[in-house]
């Protein structure tokens, strides 16, 4: 009886740091269908494209298990409130197929920032132009088209919501996720973050949405983690100006991932990106990925796609040649077992673990909102600063500095 109650007490103790019912996976954003966002509808394979086959394959080859197809709501659904378009539900379809037949799971996201674009104008998800039950009748249309596939991961019903206004947020995800439930019980729903997603922000932004209720208990939160100073995912600065270190991404990632332990909440980092400029930004993404994989939380890489080229951000091989990040990637691939801890310490001395992170021992981690961070954060839209007192205040932004920065991480490089 004694061995029986510690291996009980073995098992707890394995599981206590780990978010709820969650597996470390590596997949790829496959991007394309959400381009062409100043030119809405667009012309397709102009203004924007979706994944080919030849892409699928590639990634499947690589051992990837999941892939994110990014779209437009404007695309699939032209006139709010009516039928779906069928040949852009054809052509995602297609995609989607070609997934399926590797066994590849797929994430459905939609990349409107919580709009939706009409004779030029963006309006806020919740207005009187687009209304709540707009953005529900769409998710329940799109759950019912797609709903039967084997291979459907889920539904990422909007990326990177974000200066919603009086519009909250919160209202809007729980109206979408009932619409869904109405046409598929089976599928996860993925909730992304507000103030674009962004991980270092979640209790700040986000925490309330941990109230988010599913009838089919399989609701999965969505954090953005980019390595710059700025936090974008443009990276137009050096190594050395963005001031990065090897710990970067980590500690950018642990609010979010303590926030899904402490609420006992399912997550993922559904998009990260390094360049290929440097060689110290690999040794960044591989510290966070083993983060990740230690705390089983999922990781989906932003991004690939043939309109990307050869961005420095973009994994689509040149000339048939691997990009430098896959050296990375593919050891996290098929799970934490690829991952081989010896080449990271062969890499790098040492370090001492503070609580479940291994850190610098002089390298605090980002706090939550009521304790002082160790530095600023600049966020789109948002500038948040240590007051004396140890707490953070968030300043007045002008109408101008929100227009300057609207949508700088949701218009991502196109």
């Amino acid at each position: 009886m004694r061995t029986y109650l510690l291996l009980i007490l073995l098992v707890l103790i394995n599981i206590s740091g780990k978010a709820q019912g969650t597996a470390f996976s590596l997949g790829i954003n496959l991007c394309g269908g959400e381009f062409g966002e100043q030119n809405i509808p667009g012309s397709l394979n102009q203004d924007y494209v979706y994944p080919t086959e030849e892409e699928v394959n590639y990634f499947h080859k690589k051992g990837f298990k999941t892939v994110t197809i990014p779209f437009r709501w404007e695309r699939v659904q032209k006139n709010l409130g009516g039928d779906l378009d069928y040949q852009e539900i054809g052509e995602i379809k297609k995609v989607v197929g070609w997934c399926s037949n590797k066994g590849l799971n797929v994430i459905l996201s939609m990349h409107n920032g919580g709009r939706y674009r009409k004779n030029g104008i963006e309006y806020i998800v919740g207005s009187y132009s687009v209304s709540r039950n707009d953005f529900a009748d769409v998710w329940n249309r799109l759950a019912n088209a797609f709903s039967g596939y084997q291979h459907l991961y889920g539904y990422e019903i909007m990326t990177e919501p974000h200066e919603m206004q009086g519009f909250d947020w919160f209202t809007t995800a729980q109206q979408a996720i009932n619409a869904i439930r109405q046409a598929d019980s089976r599928n996860a729903i993925i909730i992304a973050g507000e103030n674009y997603a962004a991980a270092e922000s979640w209790y700040l932004y986000s925490d309330h949405l941990k109230n988010l209720k599913d009838p089919s208990d399989k609701i999965i939160y969505n954090a953005h983690c980019f390595f710059d100073i700025d936090f974008t995912g443009k990276y137009v600065y050096s190594y050395d100006q963005n001031q990065a270190e090897e710990y970067t991404g980590v500690k950018r990632a642990e609010p979010f991932v303590n926030w899904l332990k402490e609420n006992n909440k399912r997550g993922m980092i559904g998009e990260f990106t390094v360049p290929d400029t440097d060689p110290r930004w690999l040794n960044v993404m591989e510290r966070f990925l083993k983060y990740l994989s230690d705390h089983q939380v999922m990781a989906v890489y932003w991004a690939s796609g043939k309109k990307w080229g050869g961005h420095p951000l973009s994994v689509y091989p040149l000339a048939q040649n691997d990009r430098p990040q896959m050296s990375v990637l593919q050891k996290f691939v098929t799970g934490a077992a690829a991952y081989e801890e010896k080449a990271v310490m062969a890499a790098t001395p040492a370090a001492p673990v503070a609580g479940p992170v291994a850190a610098p021992e002089n390298n605090a981690a980002v706090a939550k909102p009521e304790e002082a961070p160790e530095s600023f954060l600049f966020l789109p839209g948002t500038l948040l600063l240590p007051q004396p007192n140890g707490g953070l205040y968030k300043p007045a932004v002008s109408k101008t500095r929100i227009t300057a920065d609207k949508g700088v991480r949701l218009a991502k490089y196109r």
